[in-house]
């Protein structure tokens, strides 16, 4: 209501109908209050602030005067239709996009394929948990709920080799949100090592902590070595499923040394393993954390293998980080559904995410190699990134992601005046060829490629 939101100090020289007139009138002019929405009558309205009839009655007129408000006899006071008022600039960054553009080729990768959704296992388990209401009365675990962390623990064993004691879990909303704990245990004044471009959601925790932040160097086996010891960071973040050099995976020679050298050097490794299961076109390899749990902070999301929707992800502490998140995990709320929570965890116990990761390997991979034979047609290289499902295509001049979303094109965020991301997971596969063909036109034009 309205009148929850307007403030009035009595002890204020301003005047309390100049005060009244005010909130109404910024309301209407930054759009919280809509055209033709109801405002409360001067009744209601002295009753919930407590002041004279006259008084609200002096800034309803001042507002109708001004042509904010309308009165309609027998039914009340309406914001008037049709009223205009110059935006307000905002800050934006390189994404922001006119709302007014219909986005008919979407290869941001912010969704699944609908042939990926098991929406209609997930429904039942779901509503299994709805119908147990002694599971519903109370807050989640802070850590997340036993039973889930129980699950991925065989889970994260299972398909990445994870090793993982379930009282070393702690669930999250998202990556970065684990992150955010993270650091808080970490403590201030780190370097961080990561490779450019990859995570710039994590980038942003380590600013919001003012971490000092340098980027690595990588060679045809990924990360290299030499860079970490350049660098000499107190944490190294590292995905091992993708070289941005040529697409591959981390192999287990280079892992061991990255290992070797964040042991020496008593770095941290932070494994953002996102996606890591879902390899449809490589065989997958086990995690750097199952060849050093002791020295490695493991992360590991749900998002595309079961729905983006489905906000969970989990993080596996290393005991000497666990004891200290024990001391202080009741000052953190769960951020993610107890409902969503259980039912996962059922869901991975009965084995459909299992089955649901098989048949989307199938798929994808069908829908990956249809991808890049049409790139063949249309650009001279470009790099596959399998488990994060994006290609990408190198550019010469400058940025052309807002000409692509004028023609109906959206590319991925992370895409730079280097390279361009297109990621094939949402896109339907009817419009994928017509979305490249546009891509590819625009880049000649503006001779990016």
């Amino acid at each position: 209501m309205i009148s929850d939101f307007i403030t009035i100090d009595k002890t204020n020289a301003t005047p309390i109908y100049q005060q009244i007139y005010n909130t109404i009138k910024t309301a209407i002019e930054n759009g919280s209050l809509k055209d033709n929405e109801k405002i409360p009558s001067v009744r209601k309205l002295c009753s919930d602030l407590g002041v004279s009839k006259t008084t609200v009655e002096t800034a309803y007129n001042l507002l109708r005067a001004e042509g904010y408000i309308i009165n309609y006899p027998q039914k009340g006071y309406y914001v008037e239709k049709g009223l205009l008022f110059e935006e307000k600039k905002q800050k934006h960054n390189t994404e922001a996009i006119d709302k007014n553009v219909y986005i008919k080729y979407d290869f941001s990768g912010k969704g699944i394929d609908k042939n990926c959704n098991n929406i209609k296992d997930w429904r039942k388990y779901v509503k299994d948990i709805l119908n147990k209401e002694y599971l519903l009365n109370t807050y989640s675990e802070n850590q997340g709920e036993e039973e889930l962390r129980k699950a991925i623990a065989k889970y994260a064993f299972s398909t990445r080799g994870a090793n993982a004691d379930y009282r070393n879990i702690i669930i999250g909303s998202g990556s970065q949100t684990l992150i955010y704990i993270l650091c808080g245990l970490l403590g201030i004044n780190k370097r961080v090592a990561i490779e450019k471009h990859f995570f710039p959601q994590a980038e942003q925790v380590f600013d919001d902590f003012e971490y000092k932040l340098s980027y690595t160097q990588n060679d045809s086996k990924g990360v290299t070595t030499d860079s970490i010891k350049k660098i000499n960071p107190d944490i190294l973040l590292i995905n091992t499923n993708h070289n941005s050099k040529n697409g591959t995976g981390t192999p287990l020679v280079r892992k061991l040394d990255i290992i070797n050298q964040c042991k020496s050097s008593n770095c941290l490794i932070i494994e953002d393993d996102y996606n890591g299961e879902l390899r449809y076109k490589t065989h997958p390899q086990a995690c750097i954390q199952s060849y050093s749990p002791e020295n490695t902070v493991y992360i590991g999301s749900f998002s595309k293998i079961l729905m983006p929707s489905v906000r969970i992800s989990y993080m596996i502490l290393p005991s000497y980080l666990f004891e200290r998140y024990e001391k202080i995990k009741e000052r953190y709320n769960q951020t993610t559904s107890k409902i969503e929570q259980l039912a996962l965890a059922r869901y991975i116990n009965d084995l459909k995410l299992e089955k649901h990761l098989r048949k989307s390997r199938r798929y994808y991979k069908a829908k990956s190699e249809y991808v890049q034979a049409i790139l063949q047609k249309s650009f001279d290289k470009f790099i596959l990134n399998e488990t994060s499902m994006y290609y990408e295509i190198p550019i010469k001049t400058h940025s052309i992601k807002q000409e692509l979303i004028k023609n109906g094109v959206r590319i991925m965020s992370t895409s730079t005046d280097e390279f361009i991301r297109i990621n094939f997971s949402q896109i339907d596969e009817e419009l994928i060829e017509d979305g490249i063909r546009i891509i590819k036109t625009i880049c000649k034009k503006n001779k990016a490629c």
